[in-house]
């Protein structure tokens, strides 16, 4: 057995085993990325739809995912390859690309109008060796990173990350412990930790999903932008709408007109505040 030191959960995964994310796994006595350049996406998007308004706007980037995730959101719009119970027959059906094969890709593809490699859909950083390996050579090629994460990973693996990543955009899903802990089987703390220190190295932006009855009230709101402003008041937060799926089909829709109140709430605060999915 070994622990695995990713993030707050510190599975303790038997020899052959699988952790909680299911995308780490131990092996000969050591945790490891399980789903090593196992990739279940592959598509060329707008740069805006990582969500990301303030790099490189206008662009398109390769963006890739893998399979599994170490949150277990009710809401997962991805939840098919991230955390329901086909994520295992979704690995028995991911191709491999190598790190030189995707930033070879990524590479061919400048002439669309391609700027670099995304890594999205699944979780990213519980595959970081991948992440890490293909970001080196996507830079060696003169081509930008990026990536699209919860946050929930220490500042260690950050570290081994931010010399290659140049943008990423943060799920701060809400700013409460009981919404992180209860809904989201998650750790605030440790995505507040990751937010800090990943502003000290690389261009960030922010989003936050606004659950009715969940994390929408304007007291919360005013916390979550006063804490973000701490750090920088151009960090651009993305407040967007939620749809009822998967196994939060309880209520409604987020009302647009209350997305427009919470966005106008924290410009007091922060200078780029953009509203997605009104």
């Amino acid at each position: 057995m070994a622990i695995c030191n990713v993030c707050f959960r510190h599975c303790d995964i038997p020899e052959g085993g699988m952790g909680f994310c299911s995308g780490r796994i131990c092996k000969d006595g050591t945790v490891q990325c399980g789903n090593y350049g196992k990739l279940t996406s592959l598509a060329l998007d707008p740069i805006e739809k990582k969500p990301l308004r303030r790099f490189h706007p206008g662009s398109l980037i390769v963006s890739v995912g893998s399979y599994g995730c170490n949150l277990r959101c009710p809401f997962c719009q991805n939840n098919s390859i991230s955390w329901s119970d086909q994520v295992k027959r979704v690995a028995d059906r991911a191709e491999y690309v190598s790190p030189q094969t995707l930033a070879d890709t990524a590479y061919r593809y400048r002439e669309h109008g391609n700027i670099g490699v995304a890594f999205t859909y699944n979780e990213p950083l519980i595959g970081y060796e991948y992440v890490r390996d293909t970001a080196k050579l996507v830079h060696e090629r003169g081509m930008k990173n990026v990536m699209v994460t919860n946050g929930t990973a220490s500042t260690e693996v950050l570290h081994e990350l931010l010399p290659y990543i140049d943008a990423m955009n943060i799920d701060l899903k809400g700013f409460t412990d009981r919404y992180y802990t209860e809904v989201l089987g998650g750790d605030r703390n440790m995505v507040m930790d990751f937010i800090k220190e990943a502003a000290k190295g690389c261009h960030i932006e922010l989003t936050t999903l606004i659950v009715p009855g969940e994390n929408d009230s304007a007291e919360e709101m005013a916390e979550l932008t006063e804490w973000v402003s701490g750090i920088s008041r151009e960090i651009p937060l993305h407040i967007s709408r939620f749809f009822p799926q998967f196994k939060m089909t309880d209520r409604e829709a987020t009302d647009v007109g209350q997305i427009y109140q919470l966005a106008q709430l924290a410009r007091e605060k922060l200078k780029y505040v953009y509203t997605g999915n009104c």
